[in-house]
Order: structure tokens, then C-alpha cells, then sequence
């Protein structure tokens, strides 16, 4: 034995590589961890958003895929690493979290999490750098397994508040930055760690509104590490029954870019309205519901639609198995 791990250090000195390499890579590799950011970004390539073509969820695998083969999906692994306090529903290995409390980096606030119908989607899991964005930006040249790879990497993924999620959309730095203040160069960093990590590149605007978070913070380096480093700030508590109007703000899925569509279609009608004087007290009409069904849950992720949170287009009790307002999970 003591001959085998010999020649495997021999092995590793005479390439190069640092003791230990040969039994392991460190999980940000390629991110620039440790660099200064500012640096980091200077590094990425500047050009325009690609077009939007052919951009599908399942572009990047089946969503909350199991990938590190532990046994518990993605979702599951990062509120198991983001909240604190956390319970687990019986019988699921300590896989899926029944409750805990997150202190949500983007707008500083503790929220109290329960899993259960209307409430899970209080605590969404972010893409920091969204896959839309992503997909825009070069992913589509990626192959379909490094894409599944950037889509399930921890690096890229913060558990957040809901309704901060469904504001940034699939917004990159220059649509986009969290209300607190405090998280903001950290969430710049790690975001151009993502891009440097998979080759995507920014657009000049983007590039532009990250340099000037960072010049807040010149010391500022490329995170080395998942999750948060703690720097949030403006903490305040986030009551455990949030109401109704709260939970329709995060009841739709995270990073959907249908959900970005909506809202430009929202904003044009805003936009008109307001250049045209509006007839009197006519009331609005009722909005439309898609008419969208789903034999069973295979059929939903195969349409990229999975998870459905209750509210959404194809939700049905049915294929909610523990009620908890998400279904195909």
C-alpha cells in the first residue's frame, strides 16, 4: 500500500499538480476561486445576447436531477445546505426537508420555511446565473452534459425568498441585483465565477454594471466556496405565515423564462396605457388561463415543466403526491 500511494504522490509531483489532485478536484474548479473578481471579469469575453432560439428547460437535463448520485436531488440538497434549523419528513434518508429557517441573501430577511401546500415556495432555489441567460450567453454551444452540469452545480445555486426570484427572472447583473445591499458584490462575484467556470460571456452593459458593484469593494475575490459567506446585512424576520398576495408572488417556477415574457408583455400594455388616455372605469378583463394538461409526471418533465408549483399551468392535485404544493418534484 505504502508503495502504490508513493508512486501515486511521485506521479502527481512530476505533472505538476498539488498533493491530493489525483483523488479528488476541488468542486469550483475552474471558477478563478480566490482571484480578484474585478480581474476575473476583465477576463470574460464581451459580446451580445445571442437570440433566445431554442431554448428549453430540459436544454439542460431533467430539472433537480440526483447528479452527484446521493441519493437526494438537487432542490433538496441545497435547502439541506442553505437553511438552518432543518427538519426532515420521516422515512427519506434526512433527504427532504420538511422544515428550517433560511436567512435570504438577496434581501436580508429570515424566512421561516415549511414544506406544505401554499408554503414551499416561500424558499425557491435561485440559478445564479440563470439558464436562460446562460443559454443566451453561450451555453448552447455547451455540450447537453456539461449544460446538466451547470444546471445542478451547487456553485450556481442559492436557496432564496420566493418573490426575489420571480423579480430577477432571468435578469443578468445589469436588469437585476439583490435589494440587500450587502450580498451584492458577493452575487457579482459568483456570478462571473459561473461564467468563467463554463466559457459564457457577458454583454457590455452587463459587464459594465458588475464593475460598478465591484469598485464598492476592490478587495472582492472569486467565492471558493458554495452556498453564502454570511455577509448579508438589513436582517430582519420574515413571519412563518406569510400571506396570501406573498405566496401567489412565488408561485411560479425558478428561472422560468416564461415568467420574463409575461412581464414584458405586462410592461408593454403599462406603456401604452399610460401614452393613451383610459377609457372610464371600464373594468379589466379576467386574464386567461393556458389550458395545459399533463398525463403524469413523466409527461411534465419531458416538457421541461417539472417542478409545478400550485397556480402554474399543468398543476393538479394528482400529481402533488405529499400535497405540498409542488408537484413532480
Amino acid at each position: 500500500m505504502t508503495t502504490i500511494l508513493s508512486g501515486l504522490l511521485a506521479a502527481s509531483l512530476l505533472v505538476g499538480l498539488p498533493v491530493g489532485s489525483a483523488f479528488a478536484d476541488e468542486p469550483t474548479d475552474g471558477t478563478g476561486a480566490g482571484q480578484s473578481a474585478t480581474e476575473v471579469l476583465d477576463t470574460l469575453e464581451v459580446k451580445g445576447r445571442a437570440p433566445k432560439t431554442g431554448y428549453k428547460r430540459t436544454q439542460f437535463g431533467k430539472a433537480w436531477a440526483d447528479v452527484d448520485h446521493n441519493g437526494c436531488d438537487t432542490r433538496n440538497d441545497i435547502l439541506n445546505r442553505d437553511l438552518t434549523g432543518v427538519k426532515y419528513k420521516w422515512f427519506t434518508h434526512k433527504c427532504v426537508v420538511k422544515s428550517g429557517t433560511l436567512h435570504d441573501p438577496y434581501t436580508g430577511k429570515d424566512i421561516k420555511f415549511k414544506k406544505g401546500k401554499k408554503t414551499s415556495t416561500a424558499v425557491q432555489i435561485d440559478h445564479v446565473v440563470a439558464l436562460s441567460d446562460a443559454w443566451q450567453k453561450g451555453a448552447q454551444k455547451l455540450s447537453k452534459t456539461k449544460r446538466t452540469e451547470l444546471a445542478n452545480d451547487p456553485y450556481n445555486l442559492l436557496a432564496v425568498q420566493g418573490r426575489a426570484n420571480q423579480k430577477k427572472s432571468d435578469g443578468d447583473a445589469a436588469t437585476w441585483l439583490p435589494s440587500n445591499k450587502g450580498f451584492r458584490c458577493e452575487y457579482v462575484a459568483r456570478q462571473i465565477g459561473v461564467k468563467h467556470k463554463y466559457s459564457l460571456w457577458v454583454t457590455k452593459a452587463e459587464k459594465e454594471a458588475m464593475a460598478k458593484v465591484l469598485s464598492s469593494c476592490p478587495t472582492q475575490t472569486i467565492p471558493d466556496y458554495t452556498g453564502t459567506g454570511g455577509s448579508t446585512t438589513e436582517t430582519t424576520e420574515e413571519s412563518e405565515q406569510t400571506d396570501q398576495s406573498d405566496q401567489q408572488d412565488a408561485q411560479t417556477q425558478d428561472d422560468q423564462s416564461q415568467s420574463e415574457e409575461q412581464t414584458q408583455q405586462s410592461d408593454q400594455q403599462t406603456s401604452s396605457s399610460a401614452s393613451t388616455p383610459a377609457p372610464a372605469q371600464e373594468p379589466a378583463p379576467a386574464p386567461q388561463q393556458q389550458d395545459v394538461y399533463y398525463q403524469n409526471c413523466t409527461a411534465a418533465r419531458a416538457a421541461g415543466a417539472a417542478p409545478i408549483y400550485q397556480g402554474q399551468p399543468g398543476y393538479r392535485s394528482q400529481l402533488d403526491r405529499d400535497h405540498d404544493g409542488v408537484a413532480c418534484e
